[in-house]
């Protein structure tokens, strides 16, 4: 994946250009919105709102009049409005400097597979000895049903879409419960808890603390 990271600040963008070459990103860093508009397309963009010839809010709406590219704006700018402003500009999602890089990796992630053509999931899936039918909502672990709730199924349906990738707490909410839930995030650990227990083995759901879950099998 080509990342385009628009940061001034070079203290912040060559560490963390660095960073994401090391997840195995294909990074070019530019300090202006010259350069960003300028720059090679790019599979998604990090963009901070600071930038010294342009406002970033300017760049993100030329960028989104060009093509659908995934925006993360990166920005120390914690201002409600400014949340508002830019992602009615198009922006896929929103983060306040100081952040967790890995927190910002598993956000990356998340905003493309979002944004990709979703992939043709099948009827039944098969991930170890683990067996979900989406045409008859119904799971197997080792030939035996597995009595889920629908948001139960609901969510690991949603974590067997990319089985070893990070889902994060905000792109579970989303897509299991509503894009404007406002309740507390707590209920994703309780349907998390229940899950593992049907499951029978903790091992089946990895927790990455602040960030997300992800499936995997149990070795």
């Amino acid at each position: 994946m080509q990342v385009l990271v628009v940061e001034d600040d070079n203290a912040i963008g060559e560490p963390l250009a660095t960073g994401l070459r090391r997840e195995g990103f294909e990074v070019t860093l530019v300090q202006t919105a010259a350069a960003a508009l300028s720059a090679p397309p790019a599979d998604l963009v990090l963009l901070d709102l600071g930038l010294p010839d342009a406002r970033g809010f300017e760049v993100c709406r030329q960028l989104r009049t060009r093509s659908s590219v995934p925006i993360i704006i990166v920005t120390a700018r914690d201002d409600e409005t400014d949340r508002v402003v830019g992602l009615e500009l198009g922006a896929d999602d929103y983060v306040v400097k100081p952040f967790g890089f890995r927190e910002l990796v598993a956000r990356i992630r998340a905003v493309s597979r979002r944004s990709a053509s979703p992939p043709p999931v099948p009827g039944s899936q098969v991930i170890g000895g683990l067996e979900i039918d989406r045409r008859s909502h119904r799971v197997l672990l080792a030939g035996e049903e597995l009595p889920l709730t629908p948001k139960e199924f609901d969510l690991l349906a949603l974590l067997a879409l990319d089985p070893g990738a990070m889902v994060t707490r905000r792109e579970i909410l989303a897509e299991v419960w509503d894009p404007h839930w406002y309740g507390t995030s707590k209920t994703v650990d309780v349907h998390i808890a229940s899950l593992r227990k049907k499951l029978g083995n903790p091992k089946w759901i990895e927790t990455s603390r602040g960030v997300g879950f992800r499936l995997a099998v149990p070795q």
